[in-house]
């Protein structure tokens, strides 16, 4: 059986500086920046976060998203 191409899943470490963990989201390298990270990837390009660092990515942009969907 053939496997589908989007299937294949590369081991990706976290894009945070100092960090090693292995990744579990991808977010825009420009939104991860602006929340205050120091990330090793060109902003341009997606980031790729750990769990730890996704949660905290999470609460320190929560009041952007809420205004976000209130201006929609």
């Amino acid at each position: 059986m053939v496997d589908p191409k989007h299937a294949v899943s590369k081991a990706a470490t976290c894009d945070i500086e100092g960090c090693d963990a292995e990744s579990s989201r991808s977010i825009s390298g420009k939104k991860v920046e602006k929340a205050g990270f120091e990330i090793t990837v060109d902003p341009s390009k997606n980031a790729h976060l750990c769990k730890e660092h996704y949660k905290q990515f999470k609460k320190k942009t929560k009041t952007d998203r809420e205004y976000e969907r209130l201006g929609r």
